[in-house]
């Protein structure tokens, strides 16, 4: 059982009052236990403190912990940092038996390494490799050819299919779809979104009878240290891979399309949906619900605020809204004149009343 001194040296932190306190746990300040830390990590939460049964907190450097009747308490300069700290250290295990489980099939050419552990019902195919330490949770399907990299966690039901690449460290949450067929077709002659184009969007001038598969040939590679949602779909290349870059975090129920090129340290919020070859520099966020259509590119560092609609690429360090997006002072102010119009249209017929009113003489 780690002390409060211990959990500070290892997080970087300040102790104070009885470092020899020991913990069990984490917990919010309104429901801490005697033998748990209390996160009061800003003045918001410091006012739980005030009658709780917590004897110890992680709380602001310049906080009065004496004040709150703590026996002890842990300085952290930057909560949402500490936050992940002491979180880390508390996390609850990973719900997997050790070693193979014998309802697994794995396949006889498949390569596993050292200390591998595969959950019941999970599948292995021909020519794939699993490097040391991975964890393969129960009902996962690895298809021919896989490469899952050293230390890869996969939560239950993940589908990795043929040829798809997976870095070191990867956590990918229950029911991702890595390596889908890219949603790409076409027509025989000219179809409706070419006729529609040509005519600078003005009129259809064509119809779509048939659509013919273009097959995708390519895989999907995953770098080190990627994180996936649950429920994510990332569809393989047509001919060129799918790649999402090494520390890239992507959350549930997003949607990558073919050919998309992600960079390092991106940031892909719930329900973003990026189309066919999008491009996007190191270091991007994009927030919720955010759309970005086919073959657009974004610069690196770029911030794209939630439920913005992206149809033309963006240049480096921009912050991004509205749809269709534009840079975030000029979104800001034309949501502001769009909150006055009722006004202004009460004002305008109010107007419009007075002078109609003056032209009759009354």
């Amino acid at each position: 059982m780690p002390t409060i001194g211990a959990i500070a040296e290892r997080l970087g932190f300040e102790a104070v009052g009885d470092a020899a306190l020991p913990v069990t746990g984490a917990a919010h300040p309104a429901e801490a236990r005697p033998d748990q830390i209390a996160l009061a990590l800003d003045k918001k939460h410091l006012a739980f403190l005030e009658g709780s049964r917590a004897r110890c907190a992680m709380i602001p450097p310049d906080a009065p912990w004496r004040d709150y009747g703590l026996a002890a308490a842990i300085l952290a300069p930057r909560a949402r940092y500490a936050l992940s700290g002491v979180t880390t250290l508390f996390a609850r295990p990973f719900d997997l038996d050790a070693g193979i489980h014998p309802s697994a099939v794995i396949a006889p050419t498949a390569e596993i390494g050292a200390d591998v552990w595969i959950g019941p019902f999970a599948t292995i195919g021909a020519g794939a490799r699993i490097e040391a330490g991975a964890r393969i949770a129960s009902h996962c399907a690895i298809g021919s050819d896989v490469e899952l990299g050293a230390g890869a966690l996969l939560h239950p039901g993940v589908r990795l299919l043929a040829g798809v690449r997976i870095g070191r460290n990867v956590i990918i949450q229950s029911n991702a779809v890595i390596g889908g067929d890219g949603f790409s077709f076409v027509t025989p002659e000219k179809g409706a979104v070419e006729s529609a184009k040509e005519s600078g969007g003005v009129q259809v001038g064509a119809e779509n009878r048939v659509f013919a598969r273009i097959h995708s040939l390519g895989a999907v590679t995953i770098g080190d240290d990627v994180e996936i949602g649950a429920n994510t779909a990332i569809d393989r290349g047509t001919v060129v891979d799918t790649r999402v870059g090494h520390g890239a975090k992507i959350d549930n129920l997003v949607q990558i399309g073919h050919n998309v090129q992600i960079g390092e340290n991106c940031l892909l919020c719930g329900q973003v949906g990026l189309a066919g070859s999008v491009a996007l520099g190191d270091r991007v966020v994009l927030g919720g619900k955010v759309g970005v259509a086919d073959h657009v590119k974004i610069g690196h560092d770029s911030v794209i605020m939630a439920n913005a609609a992206v149809a033309s690429n963006i240049k480096p360090r921009s912050v991004m809204g509205g749809a269709p997006a534009v840079p975030r002072e000029e979104f800001t102010r034309v949501y502001m004149a769009t909150r006055r119009l009722p006004r202004m249209l009460d004002e305008v017929q109010n107007l419009k009343k007075r002078l109609s009113d003056e032209g009759r003489g009354e």
